[in-house]
């Protein structure tokens, strides 16, 4: 089971999990094992919340398809468990960074003391550059 949040979890009823043989070079071994894991996550028929639902639908991912459905390939590790817990964390990294509430910006004024400062370092400046001045 993922625990997202107070309200949110995924159970593991949820996700089809299936173990395929990995891609690319290998010894001897390679062509016997299935090490790969292949997650696949349906967000439309999942218990998620109306708002976690609508926020992963909405968003543009490589790994969600049209269809709504999350597909994970996790193949880095030579053991086919180490291999399922992460396909399940990149699940949950997933779903945790698309929806993410962002805060709100608040405009903010400079102080007095900064402006100060600013037209301070304006004068300094302009004195300086008058120095270089060609004397008349």
């Amino acid at each position: 089971m993922i625990v997202l949040s107070r309200h949110a979890a995924i159970s593991d009823d949820e996700l089809e999990i299936s173990a395929i043989r990995a891609q690319g070079a290998g010894g001897q071994h390679v062509n016997k094992s299935a090490t790969a894991i292949h997650l696949r996550f349906d967000i439309r028929a999942s218990s998620l919340p109306e708002f976690y639902k609508a926020r992963l639908l909405s968003a543009s991912h490589n790994l969600i398809t049209a269809e709504g459905v999350v597909i994970i390939k996790a193949q880095e590790y030579r053991s086919q468990e180490m291999n399922r817990e992460a396909a399940l964390k990149r699940l949950e990294n997933l779903i945790r960074e698309l929806t993410a509430e962002e805060k709100t910006r608040r405009a903010t004024r400079p102080t007095l003391a900064s402006k100060r400062r600013r037209l301070e370092a304006k004068t300094q400046r302009s004195a300086t550059k008058a120095l270089r001045a060609k004397v008349r």
